[in-house]
Formats: C-alpha cells, sequence, structure tokens
C-alpha cells in the first residue's frame, strides 16, 4: 500500500508533495528541497529528484493516505496529483472524478484535522474562455469535465479547510523530468520527425514554465496567499507558441499549420482564452521570464541535445 524510503531525515519542516513524478511535481521537489525536507508521493513511478525522501501510495485508497500522514507528520502539503488530460477526463468521467475530486476532498478533511496548511493545484481551466485575462475574484464556469472537477475540488477544499490555498496553473512547459510530459514534448518529436504541426490562432493562455510555476506554489504556500494565478506574463496563441518552440529549437516553423478550434474535434470541449491576470502574484514577487527566455534554458531544445538525439533516431 506504501513504503518509505531514500534520503535521510534532516531538520527541516516536512512537506509532503502529491503527484511527485509527474511533469510539475519534480520541479516542485527540487525547488521545495532546498528548504524543507520533501516527502514525495507517487504510485508506481521513480521520482527523479536527490535529497527528497519517496513515498510510494495509492493516494485512492484513503487508509493508505492516513497511514503516510501518521508516518510522515507533515508540518505542509501540497496537494499536485491530478489527472490533468482534459481529453482523458471527458472519456474516463468516473476515474477522474474520483482522482480529481474525491481525493483532493479526503486529503483537505486530513489537513483539517491536523492544522496543517495545504497548497491545491488547480488550472486556468476553470474559466469559460470567453473574455481572457482572469483574475482570482472572476466567477469560474468551466467548459470541460476536466475544468468542472478542479471547482467541484476547490470549493469543497475550502468548505472544508477555509485557509487552504489555490493555485490556478496556466498551460506549463520544460523538460519532462518525471513520468509526465508538458505540452511541448509532443511538438518537439514532430519538429524532429518532420511531421505537420496543426495549432490553433484562436486559443489563448499564459503559459510559464515548471520552473518557474514550482517557485510561484512555493510563494504561495510562504505568503499564505489564499487563491493565487500563476500565468506567464503573454498572453500567446497556441499557433504563436509553436513559432516561438521552433524559432528556439532550430526547427522548421513551415511544419506549423494554423487552424482554428472548430476545425479539430476533441472530447472535451476547449475554451478560447483562459489567459490568466497574474498581478497579485506579481506584487508578491512572482516572476516568471518571458517566454523565449524561458524556452532558451531548456535541455530538450539544445541543439546538442537535438544532435544526440538525431543520431540515435537513426
Amino acid at each position: 500500500m506504501y513504503r518509505l524510503s531514500g534520503a535521510t531525515v534532516m531538520e527541516k519542516p516536512r512537506l509532503l508533495i502529491t503527484g511527485a513524478s509527474g511533469f510539475l511535481g519534480p520541479y516542485l521537489c527540487r525547488a521545495a528541497s532546498q528548504k524543507y525536507h520533501v516527502f514525495g508521493i507517487s504510485h508506481k513511478n521513480r521520482i527523479p529528484v536527490e535529497n527528497i525522501q519517496s513515498v510510494s501510495a495509492d493516494l485512492c485508497n484513503e487508509g493508505s493516505l492516513v497511514k503516510i500522514f501518521n508516518q510522515v507528520k507533515p508540518e505542509a502539503v501540497i496537494h499536485a496529483a491530478a489527472m490533468a488530460m482534459p481529453n482523458q477526463c471527458q472519456d474516463s468521467p468516473s476515474q477522474s472524478q474520483k482522482i480529481n475530486v474525491s481525493t483532493s476532498l479526503s486529503i483537505a478533511a486530513i489537513c483539517r484535522d491536523r492544522a496543517l496548511p495545504m497548497v491545491f493545484i488547480s488550472t486556468d481551466l476553470v474559466f469559460d474562455g470567453k473574455k481572457g485575462n482572469y483574475s482570482e475574484t472572476d466567477p469560474v464556469s468551466p467548459v470541460s469535465l476536466y475544468g468542472e472537477q478542479k471547482v467541484r475540488a476547490e470549493s469543497g477544499i475550502l468548505d472544508r479547510l477555509p485557509d487552504a490555498l489555490i493555485c490556478r496553473m496556466p498551460l506549463m512547459f520544460g523538460d519532462a523530468c518525471g513520468c509526465g510530459q508538458s505540452f511541448i514534448q509532443p511538438m518537439v518529436r514532430a519538429f524532429r520527425n518532420s511531421e505537420v504541426l496543426n495549432l490553433f490562432t484562436d486559443e489563448f493562455r499564459t503559459p510559464v514554465s515548471g520552473a518557474c510555476a514550482a517557485k510561484g506554489v512555493l510563494l504561495a504556500l510562504e505568503k499564505n496567499a489564499g487563491i493565487m494565478h500563476l500565468g506567464g506574463k503573454e498572453r500567446i496563441s497556441r499557433y504563436d507558441f509553436g513559432v516561438r518552440l521552433a524559432e528556439t529549437g532550430d526547427f522548421n516553423k513551415h511544419l506549423i499549420v494554423p487552424k482554428r478550434q472548430k476545425e479539430i474535434k476533441f472530447s472535451a470541449p476547449r475554451p478560447a482564452d483562459v489567459s490568466l491576470d497574474s498581478a497579485k502574484a506579481f506584487a508578491l514577487g512572482y516572476a516568471p521570464a518571458d517566454i523565449r527566455t524561458a524556452l532558451s534554458c531548456l535541455d530538450c531544445l539544445s541543439r546538442q541535445h537535438t544532435k544526440n538525439q538525431s543520431s540515435k533516431d537513426r
């Protein structure tokens, strides 16, 4: 059901991070390990971060959750685990409800009973995308099941734990450090394989790197920030992001084909503009780099990496 393994316990505050082997999780673990003794939970996958203690557990098993809290005795919790692919959630409503809502509420109840601060990782997809530039005070109105589940989780968590911290994340990108990928990994593979990329000109987000997002989440915990948006500083379409990705990675941007949302059907409805107003976070010290700068720092886009990968593909 669960086991603990890894680093020697040190005299730091104990921080429990769920979803530690996903995309954001390793970034969170790495950033937090400087200040906290980190316990990262993963169901089956290895957590590729040094100086943390790994916890293997099925979060959907409430008994296992309680045992973990009893053994770890955390002083704070970041709940990042989720089924986060909107199409997958739409196609698997029962499974995604259990992971995205029921488990989140169970963790909130445990934190309430133990008077623990909790950060919940939510999404920009709690909004309907009709106006963009959403602030924390704008009403939520999701169009996909995934967005609905995150709204239910936010509401249920705050009912149980009014002081819980909600971090609404934008589209995130970066190197794939764990078993989870960001949205750029399929794009990079397509470029390297000379495959066409259909990207929307009428879908807008405020993307941010995983490394910066992790710093923002820890800032929210430090500042006890309530609900906080952690978007990047640039509102950009999927198409224009793809062009910047191609230019940074020295890929053929002519492989990108501009499309409109109505031209391609997905299981989950897609909002047009869920760009986030993150002024609250900026005022507290959250400082994401511009997209070009953030992309230029990624290992997966370095020319040497591309050269080595091409050699392997041959």
